[in-house]
C-alpha cells in the first residue's frame, strides 16, 4: 500500500494530468453539478476554472462559496475528491492565466479570441483532498 508521501505525489500527478472536474454548488437549497476544465497551481495550492460571467453557475458561486468537486478519472478509478472547497472570483485575470490552461488543454475555449472577454476566472482553495488510486488505495491528505 502506498505511504502518505506517495498519496501527495499521486495528488499532484492527477491534478496536473486530469483536465476536468465535476463541481457541485448549492444555492437556494438546491445542489447543482456541472463539469468544467481546470488548472491547478501547486505552488499557490489553488484550482482555477473559468465560466461565462452571465450564466447560472457564476450566480450560484457568488451566492454560496462552498463547493465540492471530483476530478474526472482518465485512468481507471484514479481521482481527487474535495468536500470542503471555497470558491471566489479570482483577482488573477483570465488573460494572465490563459497560457497555463492552453498548455494543459491546447483546444480549450480560451484559445477562441472572441470568447475570452466573456469569461470570468474563479479559484477554489481547500485544505484536504481524498486521493483515490483504486477502490483499495485511498487516503485523505492535507494540502
Amino acid at each position: 500500500m502506498p505511504s502518505s508521501m506517495d498519496y501527495k505525489i499521486e495528488f499532484e500527478r492527477m491534478m496536473e494530468k486530469q483536465t476536468a472536474i465535476a463541481i457541485a454548488t448549492a444555492a437556494d437549497g438546491a445542489p447543482n453539478v456541472r463539469i468544467v476544465n481546470f488548472y491547478y497551481d501547486a505552488e499557490l495550492k489553488t484550482l482555477y476554472f473559468s465560466t461565462f460571467g452571465d450564466n447560472r453557475k457564476a450566480a450560484e458561486l457568488q451566492k454560496n462559496p462552498h463547493v465540492a468537486f471530483t476530478t474526472i478519472p482518465e485512468n481507471g478509478e484514479e481521482h481527487v475528491r474535495v468536500k470542503t472547497g471555497i470558491v471566489r472570483k479570482s483577482a488573477v485575470s483570465v488573460q494572465a492565466i490563459k497560457g497555463k490552461f492552453l498548455i494543459k488543454m491546447p483546444e480549450y475555449i480560451m484559445s477562441i479570441r472572441d470568447v475570452l472577454p466573456a469569461l470570468v476566472l474563479f479559484e477554489v482553495t481547500f485544505d484536504q483532498a481524498d486521493v483515490v488510486i483504486d477502490f483499495e488505495h485511498m487516503e485523505t491528505i492535507g494540502i
